[in-house]
């Protein structure tokens, strides 16, 4: 079931959309894009999207903001197939291929992003076991969503997005991986806001940018995020060295 607190966040953010939207259709601003490539189960990407995320649609940056999110993250294809495997399991392929179904079926991003959030707010609420709950909570029918992730739609989707993901440059290093108007934040993307309001060419500069914590230098976080990618690769590398080294004495038949 989902918290009253996040359905009241649910409602003020279709009401920001709808304020906007209006807002938008008069003064065509230029775009900020920013792009966020992610994994649905990592608990970065999942706080990223619930805690910090949420603050552009609060603010008056909306308008000036074109937001596209990638849900493929540290997934890796098998070789020479089309066989893909997540950084926390088949449940994040599964979830990735849902919230991609998501983008492809409600491309308006009020839609999808209130979905996306749903999910990612159960998840850090470490119950995503009930995400499906999301459905009835936003007056959203499932029955597309089940077609897209149970058909071949929901493969190439997500084939797709790794092509995206793979083809970035620089390559991402972990998830959430942030990249304003083509230039990644690291691991300062909490620091979103402050890209945004710098990154924007408009002439009437928006009230939230005026404000000095957005103008402020920004600092880059020190910590590494939980969903590292050369961390997975070390430890798939080791886990792969220690099979190996197991099957190779089985064969030999020294292992016991």
């Amino acid at each position: 079931m989902v918290s009253p607190s996040t359905t009241l966040f649910l409602s003020l953010l279709l009401s920001f959309f709808a304020f906007f939207s209006q807002s938008e259709s008069k003064s065509h601003p230029p775009k900020v894009s920013i792009d966020l490539y992610y994994e649905t189960l990592c608990p970065d990407s999942s706080d990223f999207i619930v805690n910090h995320l949420p603050k552009i649609f609060t603010t008056d940056l909306i308008p000036i903001v074109h937001l596209k999110f990638v849900p493929w993250g540290n997934a890796k294809l098998r070789p020479n197939t089309t066989t893909f495997d997540c950084q926390h399991g088949p449940n994040e392929c599964f979830h990735n291929t849902v919230q991609a179904c998501a983008i492809d079926i409600w491309p308006e991003l009020d839609k999808h992003f209130r979905f996306i959030y749903c999910v990612e707010d159960l998840v850090n609420q470490r119950r995503v076991n009930e995400w499906e709950s999301c459905y009835k909570k936003l007056h959203l029918d499932s029955e597309p969503i089940k077609q897209c992730y149970n058909s071949e739609r929901g493969k190439q989707l997500e084939l797709h997005y790794a092509a995206e993901t793979n083809a970035l440059k620089p390559p991402h290093k972990y998830v959430p991986w942030v990249v304003v108007d083509g230039e990644p934040l690291y691991e300062d993307y909490e620091n979103l806001l402050s890209y945004i309001c710098k990154a924007y060419k408009g002439t009437e500069t928006p009230k939230s940018c005026t404000k000095v914590s957005y103008l402020e230098e920004v600092k880059a976080k020190n910590e590494h995020s939980d969903c590292d990618k050369e961390r997975e690769d070390d430890t798939w590398r080791k886990m792969s060295s220690t099979l190996s080294a197991w099957f190779h004495k089985m064969i030999l038949g020294d292992a016991f």
